[in-house]
Order: structure tokens, then sequence, then C-alpha cells
């Protein structure tokens, strides 16, 4: 009898060890993988280079040689404001504006900078950007050229 009684005991105790009880707990949590999903353009924001927008500049091209002065003045430019919105290599409320010229004109990002409320009323780009980023739109911060063109050089060195 006790060694029936110590059989019994040993399945017991061995079949209660291969069972692993989730715990539950209290509160929020989130997990996040980093994906391959993460590329600043996604399938609905069609590049196109030959897009010039809407508004002033309708045509642009750029010297071989980066202008640092101008550049310098954009960067100045990009961290008074636009860094609420942009970052220069990760998404954020807005786009990332390293590689933009892979992606639009200069004359585009020019538009865009100067006349951002008629490009989302009317520019197809702008639309499906507008889109992607939850409909969050990008204010007039009412640059002069000056200041978007020193943009449009700072842009040229990341």
């Amino acid at each position: 009898m006790k060694k029936l009684w110590s059989v019994l005991m040993l399945a017991v105790l061995l079949g209660s060890c291969g069972e692993k009880k989730e715990e539950k707990k209290e509160g929020f949590e989130i997990n996040r993988t980093k994906t391959e999903a993460t590329q600043e353009v996604s399938e609905g924001v069609p590049v196109d280079l030959n897009n010039k927008g809407i508004g002033p500049i309708s045509s642009l091209s750029f010297d071989g040689d980066i202008n640092q002065d101008m550049a310098a003045a954009g960067e100045a430019t990009f961290a008074a404001k636009c860094t609420a919105c942009h970052m220069t290599d990760q998404r954020l409320i807005g786009p990332a504006v390293k590689g933009v010229y892979e992606r639009r004109s200069p004359e585009w990002v020019m538009n865009m900078m100067l006349n951002p409320t008629e490009m989302l009323k009317s520019d197809p780009i702008a639309k499906a950007l507008l889109k992607e980023y939850n409909n969050a739109i990008m204010l007039d911060q009412n640059l002069t050229e000056e200041e978007a063109r020193g943009l449009a050089e700072y842009f040229r060195t990341l």
C-alpha cells in the first residue's frame, strides 16, 4: 500500500510540474517591436520628382556645391520652426526630411514650406501625406522665400 501511495504522490507531483500558470497583471502593457515597415514613405504616398507643387516657386536648381552659410541659416530655421513636427531622419508628426529630394522635387519642397494650406487642399502628394500622417496638417509658418531656400539648402546636407 505504501508503494501505491508513493507512486500516486509522485504522479501528482510530476503532473503538476509541467503546467505553467500565466499571471494576470493589472494595468496597461504595450509591447513594441521594430519592423521593416518603419520606412519613411509608405505605399500610399507616391514618389514624384516631376510634381512642382502649387505656389510661388516654379523653377529651382541647386548649385553643385552646398552653400554652407545658407544651410546654416536653414538649420537654425529648422530648429526654431520645424522640430515640433519633423525630425531629420525619423518620422514624427510629419515625415523625416533626410532624403527628401529622392522623393520630391526642390520646387515641391519649397512650395510645401511656403504654401502648405493650398498644397494640402489641391496637391495629390500633399493630400496623400496628410492621410499618411493621420490628418496632421502642416501649419503655415509664414516663412519668407529666403528662409525656405535656406531650409532647402540645409536638407541637402542631411
